[in-house]
């Protein structure tokens, strides 16, 4: 057996009736049928969704996971349901977006804003991906448009420099460090530095180094993550300093200060991806605009 969409609706029916008699009755369908259909999930699974010895019927830990999981999916998939009727009506036009989490931190937000307010018979679709993942998504017409920070050399993908960020030194706010009003890498390369993201690589991970690395020094790493977040909150728990893009300072930690770094053109760039001669409205209108707000 594989598992099916009709498999977790019929689950999520018992789910909320906590009856096999009242969910058969919702879903229109025999109730000997259905309890086979929860066992066959459960087999396919390996777990026991449901305590049948209690009156009324119960959820183990396994099948509260999986209603809450599952629920979500069936949701997703009815939105995705209405948009594709949509389009296929004529009703919506779809436009896929592309971004690294960090950009999200700027300007990209409002983007995003004014297009959805501008666009309003437009389904816009956004995507969290790396760079890496946004020129693979473009070239199969997945994304129409991405943001990100690393330049690929791709002929099929035209990028765009959109601005060169500042970075800054993220420092847990008691560092011994914090007295200064800017800092040099030099100075940070003996510091416990916690560097994002951990995979895939390439990525902000292979800049950051590569600033040390240009200027002949060798950074102590304590840690890898995967999230600006997450790098953010070790340094909240003292493991280490970080090096983000200026715009990260918009999460406003109070355990967090940010220092200014000295030495000069520490940059991160933000790159727009496109497919080269798209030439499209919607595109053409993006990039206006994006111009308008972050290239002026």
């Amino acid at each position: 057996m594989h598992l099916e969409l009709r498999h977790l609706r019929y689950f999520v029916a018992v789910a909320r009736e906590l009856s096999f008699s009242r969910a058969a009755e919702k879903l229109h369908i025999a109730q000997p049928p259905l309890s086979r259909q929860i066992r066959l999930l459960e087999d396919e699974l390996g777990a026991k969704l449901f305590d049948r010895s209690s009156r009324p019927l119960q959820l183990t830990p396994a099948g509260r996971f999986l209603q809450a999981q599952a629920q979500q999916m069936l949701d997703r998939m009815a939105e995705v349901q209405t948009a594709t009727e949509r389009i296929a009506r004529g009703q919506r036009t779809w436009f896929g977006l592309g971004f690294v989490p960090s950009t999200l931190y700027g300007a990209l937000p409002e983007v995003i804003r004014r297009f959805r307010k501008d666009q309003p018979t437009v389904e816009l679709g956004l995507f969290e991906m790396t760079t890496v993942e946004q020129f693979e998504a473009l070239k199969a017409g997945r994304i129409d448009v991405g943001f990100g920070r690393l330049t690929l050399d791709d002929p099929d993908v035209v990028s765009e420099l959109v601005t060169n960020e500042p970075v800054v030194a993220a420092l847990p706010a008691d560092h011994r460090l914090c007295r200064h009003r800017s800092l040099s890498l030099a100075k940070l390369a003996t510091e416990p530095l916690v560097l994002y993201p951990a995979k895939p690589r390439p990525s902000y991970a292979d800049q950051v180094l590569d600033m040390f690395h240009a200027r002949g020094l060798k950074p102590v790493i304590a840690l890898e993550a995967n999230e600006v977040q997450t790098a953010i909150g070790l340094v909240v728990a003292g493991l280490g300093y970080a090096l983000v893009p200026q715009s990260v300072q918009g999460l406003d930690r109070a355990e967090v200060v940010y220092k200014p770094l000295s030495d000069e053109r520490l940059t991160t760039p933000i790159l727009m991806n496109r497919r080269p001669n798209d030439d499209s409205e919607l595109t053409t209108y993006l990039r206006t605009m994006v111009r308008s707000l972050l290239m002026s």
